[in-house]
């Protein structure tokens, strides 16, 4: 049996890239509508992907980087059209748990500047997914939910964190013994 290559339906049907993509992208706007219903939910790339092959029977041969970004940007202009906040937040990378480079079009369509760096960027895709929970109907507590990082992205920032040494506190420069809290040396 030859294998696929491109896009396909589960019958063996070929189909465009961009038919395929505008199927999973009305797919993947409900998909990431149920995660928006769990309080810090995310779902990573593969996810989704499995997800959409499962729910479309529609399949590719493309890797997932090469198609994902189409199928999100679809995403993000019909939260735009329909006033939703933007459900591409959601969806971040298995490895380290970043939304990566490609929610830079959310910026660009909201009419912001780019995220000076990745963490930047990142702070505002929490900031987007809080707004995501609270329009689609999450569980939150009382005080109304807090913007959060990916559980995994923050899983690696606090065994960062946990494993860098303590700050080293001032030492008197004359006899070169660490100061207590009051700054003042009590051996000078």
């Amino acid at each position: 049996m030859t294998q696929q290559r491109g896009y396909w339906r589960e019958g063996g049907e070929r189909i465009s890239a961009q038919e395929a993509w505008d199927v999973w992208a009305g797919y993947a706007y409900d998909v990431l509508t149920e995660v928006a219903q769990t309080y810090h939910a995310t779902i990573t790339y593969g996810e989704l992907r499995d997800r959409l092959f499962a729910a479309s029977g529609i399949r590719t041969s493309a890797l997932l980087q090469n198609w994902v970004g189409e199928v999100l940007n679809r995403v993000i202009h019909e939260s735009l059209r329909r006033g939703h906040p933007p459900l591409s937040a959601l969806v971040v990378r298995m490895e380290d748990g970043m939304v990566g480079g490609g929610y830079n079009e959310v910026l660009r369509i909201i009419g912001e500047p780019l995220a000076e760096d990745e963490m930047a960027r990142e702070e505002h895709a929490a900031g987007s997914r809080l707004a995501c929970y609270r329009h689609f109907g999450a569980s939150l507590p009382s005080d109304g939910g807090v913007p959060a990082l990916a559980p995994k992205l923050q899983a690696t920032i606090q065994r960062r964190r946990a494993q860098a040494p303590p700050p080293r506190r001032p030492v008197c420069s004359t006899c070169f013994v660490q100061l207590p809290v009051s700054g003042r040396c009590d051996s000078c």
